[in-house]
């Protein structure tokens, strides 16, 4: 046999490896058996379908399920493509580095027992890991269920009912092998076919960016669902749905969303848990984020019949029999920031001569009920020149509407997504939903699940329009002599990158501080100076509004009796800034994906009121335009009742500053501003905390 040489990084960070992998000619499996309630045979039994070569290995067996069996994968007659480890975890690290000596290309390990199951565990993970380094063979697992393709009917999964899904254009990733088959079974029922179904298992070497990467560049694929539980190399996961979500939509569903980062000195750490920085760079990406296994598919679904063009605002058309769902579906799109547009006097002429009176046709256009006018109504709003696509809801009436004859007519007539919603007795609406998907017309059984599709097509394609913005042009760089690890020098250096800060003086004896009231405009801030108190405020160590001398005094004396380590303790002493809105704004250098920002509502209640908008940096002026657009409170940036608006320019420079002061100060673990104050003269920053690797 021909032995394949260690293999360099490009080789193995090509698309030949993964190929090998997931459309294999030929397959090994090692392991197998006759026993039928073994994972070895079953594993060979759900090969039946397959198109290319199946090699059992056992050296106590002839045959298995049909196929010749061989003692090993040296007296098999080519080296295959895949193999299928079907053995007890200790012996995966030989039989995978026997695997890659011999050039297979892919293999996948089903066993569990390893970094999941403690340190004995890890140890053999480690193994594999090392095997991995000195070869070009791409690794599924370990502890994956493993993957089904439809498409040349190589199901290298254990579950024997895989062989039944049918083939299609809809690739599932999935960090767990039970969600992929809970996701591609729940396609089954909406009846969509798969391209792949990908369980990854512990994913020592094949992870969700390498197979998002390779299903960008698969004619085969449309539409991508991955799910994830956690993230260990998020800026490579980034860049590939930026690649992928260019060409194809790819759909999000994270999980975790009750988790919080651990991080005790920032609100900064506090906000961004992980959840919400995954959530936040899935939708920067480009991808769509949704929150159950059903709204994936009822995405998926809306994505194979078509795609929204790029729109700042795609307007959505309602149409409906019914008043009671057309209101769910309208609260349900205008809840998740779907535009739903009157339509033109034109439009509405055009269906008022089709529809009796007493029916609202403005959009959403209320029927009345469904009549053989149906269809002319829905063209009608769909060409409206403010409408991008149409979502209806019927209440099945077989006798009243032939709704796929009907849909199916309307749209061969014009290029624009229609969603169809409809309820009545199974043995009515399931022939008609499964007529309306061989048509490509995606069906969903309740008025919620419909609007939800609708909103994920405008999801995707306003984050596709935000791809065809001007980036913003590159700021100068600083380079800085030492980090700023107390608020004095926090500032100094926030300064330096364009932010507003107050007058300040750093004292170290009471002596010093008198002398800085005496030159400072009054009112004054005096503030504990400690590296060691992250929190001022909680220890009384902030003491606003100082105007005389028995003030400064009582001051002084008050942070004097803060307990602690007082080596490196001494006060700080402000100018005090107006009133005006506080904001929090900061940045983390997360471990899984790199240097992150937020901005939100509230200062020092930031953490009480969660309103924030998360973003990897470095940031363009459209993505921290953005970011103050999703904050609920958002509307207090432009004044509240008459209060003086916040200077969004100033608050975008200052964002823009701030992702540039994390971007290239890779030492910078943190920093938080708070509270960020807009005054007349702009956003000043109240306090900073930074904290630096040591």
């Amino acid at each position: 046999m021909i032995v394949s040489a260690p293999g360099s990084k490009v080789l193995r960070a090509s698309q030949t490896g993964l190929a090998r992998l997931f459309a294999p000619q030929s397959v090994a499996v090692i392991g197998a058996s006759n026993a039928q309630e073994k994972v070895g045979y079953q594993l060979v039994s759900s090969l039946r379908k397959f198109a290319g070569r199946v090699y059992p290995i056992n050296p106590k067996l002839d045959q298995v399920d049909g196929h010749r069996a061989y003692p090993s994968l040296q007296a098999c007659p080519e080296v295959p493509d895949l193999a299928i480890l079907a053995i007890p975890a200790a012996a995966c690290p030989d039989a995978l580095a026997a695997a890659a000596a011999a050039g297979v290309g892919g293999a996948l390990i089903c066993s569990g027992g390893f970094g999941e199951s403690g340190e004995p565990g890890a140890h053999l993970q480690r193994q594999i890991k090392h095997t991995l380094n000195n070869s070009s063979i791409r690794l599924l697992g370990p502890n994956t269920v493993g993957f089904t393709n439809p498409v040349s009917g190589c199901h290298a999964c254990f579950l024997p009912t895989v062989q039944e899904f049918a083939p299609g254009h809809l690739a599932i990733v999935a960090q767990s092998g039970g969600v992929n088959l809970t996701l591609s079974f729940l396609a089954r029922y909406q009846g969509i076919g798969l391209r792949l179904g990908i369980g990854l298992g512990n994913a020592v070497d094949v992870d969700a960016g390498d197979v998002i990467g390779y299903l960008a560049d698969d004619d085969h694929t449309r539409v991508i669902v991955v799910h994830l539980e956690g993230v260990r190399d998020g800026r490579k996961l980034f860049d590939a749905i930026v690649r992928a979500s260019a060409k194809k939509p790819v759909i999000a569903l994270p999980v975790g969303r009750a988790q919080v980062a651990e991080f005790a000195q920032s609100h900064t750490g506090n906000l961004m848990g992980s959840f919400a920085i995954t959530a936040a760079a899935l939708r920067q990406a480009g991808a769509v984020v949704v929150g159950t296994t059903d709204a994936a598919i009822d995405a998926a679904a809306a994505f194979l019949s078509r795609r929204i063009p790029p729109k700042a605002n795609p307007g959505v058309a309602v149409l409906t029999a019914q008043a009671g769902p057309g209101l769910i579906m309208l609260d349900s799109l205008r809840t998740n920031d779907v535009a739903v547009p009157p339509l033109a006097d034109d439009t509405v002429k055009i269906i008022a001569g089709l529809l009796p009176p007493m029916t609202y046709m403005r959009n959403p256009v209320d029927t009345g009920r469904p009549s053989p006018t149906f269809g002319d109504v829905l063209v009608a709003a769909a060409r409206d020149p403010a409408i991008d696509a149409v979502l209806t809801f019927v209440l099945d009436e077989p006798a009243a509407l032939d709704a796929p004859t009907t849909l199916a007519k309307a749209a061969a007539s014009i290029e624009k997504p229609i969603l169809f919603g409809t309820l009545g007795l199974e043995t009515s609406i399931e022939p008609t939903l499964q007529r309306l998907a061989t048509l490509g017309i995606p069906g969903y059984r309740s008025p919620d699940r419909a609007a939800q599709a609708m909103s994920a097509l405008v999801a995707d394609s306003k984050a596709r329009y935000r791809r065809t913005l001007p980036s913003s042009p590159p700021r100068a760089a600083f380079a800085i002599a030492a980090p700023a690890r107390d608020e004095f020098a926090a500032k100094a250096l926030l300064r330096s990158y364009g932010l507003h800060v107050p007058q300040s003086v750093a004292c170290t004896t009471q002596t010093d501080a008198r002398a800085a009231f005496a030159q400072l405009m009054k009112p004054v801030v005096v503030k504990v100076s400690d590296p060691a108190i992250a929190h001022k405020t909680e220890v009384g160590g902030v003491l606003l509004n100082i105007r005389s001398w028995p003030e400064l005094d009582a001051a002084l004396s008050q942070i004097d009796s803060i307990p602690g380590d007082r080596t490196h303790r001494g006060y700080l002493l402000e100018e005090m800034a107006g009133p005006g809105l506080e904001l929090i704004l900061g940045a983390k250098r997360d471990a899984s994906y790199g240097p992150t920002v937020l901005v939100g509502l509230g200062g020092i209640e930031a953490e009480a009121l969660k309103d924030v908008s998360i973003r990897l940096a470095p940031l363009t002026a459209a993505d921290a335009a953005e970011m103050l657009n999703e904050l609920r409170g958002a509307a207090l940036l432009d004044g509240w009742r008459g209060a003086a608006a916040v200077s969004r320019p100033a608050l975008i420079n200052a964002i823009l500053a701030v992702s540039q002061l994390i971007t290239e100060q890779p030492n910078l673990l943190e920093l938080d501003i708070n509270p960020l104050r807009s005054t007349p003269h702009g956003m000043m920053a109240l306090d900073a905390l930074m904290v630096w690797q040591d």
